[in-house]
């Protein structure tokens, strides 16, 4: 009997509510050059972090400096309404 090989489904644990979720299900933030960025493609260099697609994850990252910590970058304020605008869209 031979096994099927099923692909593996990369996990990651958001920065927020350290939930491991699906990297699809997640929004990943590269620090570029000192600056957050939001990456879009995943594929992005640099320390990344992750947070899930809600609202209240962003918010409570914001609240707990959780990307500060993660990306070890001072992460400004409007960069989390860019995030939760992000989210809307």
């Amino acid at each position: 009997m031979q096994s099927q090989k099923t692909k593996k489904v990369p996990l990651r644990k958001c920065v927020s509510c350290n939930e491991r979720k699906e990297k699809k299900e997640l929004i990943r933030i590269v620090a570029a050059g000192g600056n957050p960025v939001l990456d879009k493609t995943s594929k992005m260099n640099g320390r990344g972090a992750y947070v899930c697609r809600d609202e209240k994850c962003v918010l409570l990252a914001k609240k707990k400096k959780a990307l500060d910590r993660a990306l070890e970058i001072k992460v400004p304020e409007d960069f989390y309404e860019l995030v939760i605008k992000e989210l809307q869209s």
